[in-house]
């Protein structure tokens, strides 16, 4: 057994606990990756403040079906009931929403990122003020770094969505202008 699968196991066996009895301790080791109030401290991994239940409950779904692979969550997820995944849906919908960065923005990436956005109407699905809705997800204030990471991968074609949509939306975006796309939907107010 490979490392990342015994930790993946170990931490497992601490989310769902015969005596968690609340879905706020079931919920703990996810908050120690994904940040305590829903805000993630940790590189390349997303906030799960202020994402909507619907769009939370199909990714949990895809991780438990392996149709998203990431090996831990696809650990973590792969005993979870149809019940278990609308419960943790519904919790990760009550998480505040992630605050914007404390740095302060680039005001030169800020303005092509935002032309980006615009050409390519991030706005259209993820609302105008990219909070997200129903199956789509927040992206304002989420992690830049995860935002560039999981941007990039709808470009190369490396991780797929239920639906072609990102990854059609990602043909027109330069590789080189992925981070200025990320800066700004990390740091929009």
């Amino acid at each position: 057994m490979n490392r990342t699968l015994i930790a993946a196991l170990a931490l497992s066996s601490l989310i769902f606990p015969a005596f968690a009895e609340t879905i706020q301790e079931r919920a703990a080791p996810c908050l120690a990756c994904h940040g305590e109030r829903g805000t993630s401290g940790t590189e390349n991994t997303p906030s799960l403040g202020g994402q909507q239940a619907p769009y939370a409950l199909i990714q949990l779904f895809m991780f438990r079906e392996k149709l998203r692979a990431f090996e831990p969550m696809n650990e973590m997820a792969k005993s979870l009931t149809d019940d278990d995944l609308r419960l943790f849906s519904d919790f990760i919908a009550t998480l505040p929403k992630p605050v914007p960065p404390s740095d302060a923005a680039d005001a030169a990436r800020m303005a092509r990122g935002e032309a980006l956005a615009r050409q390519n109407r991030c706005n259209t699905c993820h609302n105008t003020d990219y909070s997200g809705k129903e199956n789509v997800p927040r992206i304002a204030n989420q992690r830049e770094d995860y935002l560039a990471k999981t941007l990039a991968e709808y470009k190369d074609n490396s991780r797929h969505g239920y639906d072609a949509t990102m990854a059609d939306v990602m043909q027109t975006v330069a590789r080189d202008q992925i981070g200025d796309l990320a800066h700004y939907l990390a740091h929009h107010r």
